[in-house]
């Protein structure tokens, strides 16, 4: 039975921390662990989300959630309320229900103070490190039998109903992830026509009907050229000689997206190298199986640019593909010929150095799943048995989650964004002497994960900006600086500060804060907004190179007004508390920040969320209710703001007839809102609603619709205290959707603690 450890290190000599691992979160499999009862709970889960896996796509997050409340005995002790159709919601009712919701959330916390729980929904991470590992030879090693039979419970349960496989858990089949999981499920031991209800013989259909390999993406391309079923001149060119371009060119790593930047770095490297693996029989007969045509008649320059139309979301311009094209015919042939390959040894030189850098600054996590394996790759190309591919290895536990759905490889841990908002949930539930150790437990983990010290070295010549103060996403060994992830992480120790010590812990130190304020104020951009991780320092034209068909923006950085909304909130509560420190730098920002989110207002009274559509929420509704959270914070109202005024009615003009909201993921790639198909009502988009016309004030005017959206989360909730698991509400890159299996408990306890504060009840 698998078992959730936290905050353990293991015995591996390979793998090193910063704060003793606190934040860490891996699976074991103990055949000797859980008695038969509890074993068939599990086997249960399992088979309730195989029959209903195509009404409700992401997982319920089940296995760990079963642990930990057996683990502390939780037992919901607080009788269940419900609100009949017209009844009037009192305070005893709203108060019953978040006491539930809290002590439920409470009873999930780990040893470390903080939530633990999956970071997922893309079907194109796992499939890649199953192909390192089966070039490196360590795949049997690292994932024993009962690992490798929890992959493809993953992909069988993820595959959609025409054979294919999407980009994430809700999307349509593309060719890039029914390959990878197809590729995947072979390397696994699957036969071609193999797999539970002819998982293999349906994907691999889909894939002879829509062209064949051929038609994969770059990224597809870049990763069948490695396992020996693609050949690098069909690959658009990635030179490694990028990473040796002056500073002041306009196209120069520093002016990347980070995120793109650490994705393309090891590419680059294995693309200069020209890196093959083994050839074997395996290979050979994936050969015959992915294409329509001899492998050995293929013209892989023609199909350079192909792309299947179901993965075709960014296209690309005639002269990028140009570009492309004049690399390979002008310059790769000399790079390749003394003396000019000697260049190209100091390109690779070069471009390793920065691997090995972002690799111990990271502790070997990576700022995500797809650096991390690629990454990893070009260590053991570089040396198959060195110490930089072992620490690579000691630390692919981070990556992998198991769920009533099989195993999975996470996007990213999302430890500290989760516990962040939270602490913030709990503490606006007013319960502080019911909830006191789990606030303490809480205030420890996020004061032990905040970042203590910047990259090492002369960080600024690896591209990397200031992250001392800040906080990641996951964990501090991450190391890696986020905006909103920082202020919402300050946010928590600021409103924890003003708590009794004694019931909350000690209180975190004012030089810490200050040094979380200089990380904020550092990524405001000349516009006021505030980027992801490091300053914007691109031109947006740039973003016409991207190589990706997939993804669209993602070449450099650009503003987000969830992130400048999390800062306005952040430092107009520190400015209260410590009025003293960079008062009128703190003002100025804030003034600037204000008038980007009232200048990036959409014509109907929305937020697209960010420059981009779609990214970390689902879209409007998550980008609307950040901005009026900003506004609001900022001292903007319903009567002094007109932003405000027009968010408010933008929202209430989408409620629907249950009271609730729900939001399509598919407003992220068309850049329009859609609601849910059926118009049904998603219970996290409700709260961050509820939430956003709270902070409008709209209980002053016509608090009708918040007692009707309040009523439907009420009655959503189960016997024990959770709420049930509806669609998936995180988002990245516009077209690819991301699963926090928190945010079910988390938004409706915080927006129902913010109606019974701000909404006067009888």
């Amino acid at each position: 039975m698998w078992r959730l450890n936290i905050a353990d290190g293991g015995n591996d000599p390979y793998i090193f921390s910063t704060n003793n691992f606190v934040g860490r979160q891996t699976w074991e499999f103990d055949p000797g662990y859980g008695t038969p009862e509890e074993r068939a709970e599990v086997e249960a889960a399992r088979e309730n989300f195989w029959k209903n896996r195509f009404q409700v796509r992401p997982s319920s997050d089940l296995l760990w959630r079963m642990q930990f409340l057996k683990e502390k005995r939780f037992k919901q002790t607080i009788r269940q309320v419900k609100v009949e159709n017209e009844e009037e919601i009192t305070d005893g009712t709203a108060t019953t229900t978040i006491r539930r919701a809290a002590h439920f959330f409470s009873a999930l916390q780990a040893s470390d103070g903080h939530w633990a729980g999956e970071n997922s929904g893309p079907l194109f991470p796992l499939p890649p490190l199953v192909i390192c590992l089966y070039i490196t030879g360590h795949l049997e090693t690292v994932f024993p039998r009962e690992y490798r039979k929890e992959m493809l419970r993953f992909m069988y349960c993820h595959q959609n109903e025409d054979g294919g496989w999407g980009l994430h858990v809700e999307g349509h089949s593309n060719m890039y992830c029914t390959i990878l999981n197809y590729i995947c499920m072979r390397i696994l031991g699957e036969g071609p026509d193999d797999g539970q209800d002819n998982a293999c013989s349906r994907g691999r259909k889909w894939i002879l009907d829509h062209g064949g390999a051929v038609s994969i993406p770059t990224w597809g391309k870049a990763w069948l050229s490695i396992l020996g079923l693609f050949d690098w001149a069909g690959c658009k060119s990635m030179p490694p000689e990028f990473w040796i371009l002056p500073s002041f060119l306009p196209l120069q790593p520093a002016k990347m997206w980070c995120y793109s930047r650490l994705v393309y770095m090891p590419m680059s490297y294995l693309y200069g190298k020209r890196f093959v693996g083994s050839i074997t029989p395996l290979v050979l007969e994936l050969r015959e199986e992915l294409f329509l045509q001899p492998y050995n008649e293929i013209n892989w320059k023609k199909v350079r640019h192909l792309c299947a139309k179901e993965d075709l979301y960014f296209p690309h311009f005639l002269i990028q593909d140009l570009v492309w094209d004049s690399i390979h015919i002008f310059t790769e042939p000399f790079l390749t010929r003394w003396p000019f390959n000697k260049l190209r040894e100091k390109a690779l030189e070069t471009t390793m150095k920065h691997i090995h850098y972002e690799d111990e600054n990271s502790r070997y996590i990576n700022i995500a799943c797809v650096e991390k394996v690629l990454s990893m790759l070009a260590c053991w190309v570089e040396d198959p048995y060195g110490d930089y591919f072992k620490k690579h290895l000691a630390r692919l536990p981070d990556y992998i989650w198991i769920g009533e759905d099989g195993m999975k490889m996470q996007s990213s841990g999302s430890q500290v964004w989760d516990t962040s908002l939270a602490l913030q949930a709990l503490i606006a539930c007013d319960l502080i002497n019911e909830l006191g150790p789990t606030l303490m437990k809480g205030y420890d983990f996020i004061k032990k994960s905040q970042v203590r010290d910047n990259p090492c070295g002369d960080f600024r010549s690896m591209y990397r900006h200031i992250s001392r103060g800040s906080w990641t996403f996951s964990e501090q060994d991450l190391g890696w600086q986020v905006s909103d992830c920082t202020a919402e992480g300050l946010k928590c120790c600021l409103l924890l500060t003003v708590m009794p010590p004694e019931i909350v812990g000690e209180k975190m130190e004012p030089e810490r804060l200050y040094d979380s304020v200089n990380v904020v104020l550092s990524l405001q951009s000349k516009n006021g907004g505030l980027s992801t991780c490091e300053p914007a320092r691109a031109f947006k034209w740039l973003e016409w190179l991207n190589p990706s068909e997939m993804f669209e923006d993602v070449l450099i950085e650009h503003e987000h007004v969830e992130c400048t909304a999390s800062a306005i909130h952040a430092l107009v509560l520190f400015k209260k508390l410590y009025p003293g420190h960079k008062k009128q730098e703190i003002e100025t920002f804030i003034k600037n920040a204000v008038q980007y989110i009232e200048e990036i207002q959409m014509h109907d009274g929305s937020w697209k969320h960010l420059h981009r559509y779609g990214n970390w929420g689902i879209c409007f509704l998550y980008g609307t209710w950040f901005a009026l959270r900003g506004l609001a914070a900022a001292g903007k109202t319903y009567h002094n703001c007109l932003a405000v005024r027009k968010a408010a009615d933008f929202l209430l003009k989408l409620q629907l007839d249950d009271g609730g909201w729900g939001e399509s993921y598919l407003s992220c790639s068309d850049k329009k809102y859609i609601p849910l198909e059926g118009n049904r009502s998603n219970l996290v988009q409700t709260a961050w609603t509820l939430m956003g016309l709270i902070h409008s004030g709209q209980a002053e005017r016509d608090p009708t619709p918040l007692h009707r959206a309040a009523k439907l989360l009420i009655n959503s909730q189960t016997e024990d205290g959770d709420f049930p698991q509806y669609e998936i509400t995180g988002a990245s890159m516009r077209t690819l959707m991301i699963h926090y299996s928190n945010y079910r408990n988390i938004f409706p306890l915080w927006a129902l603690s913010e109606y019974r504060q701000q909404v006067p009840l009888p």
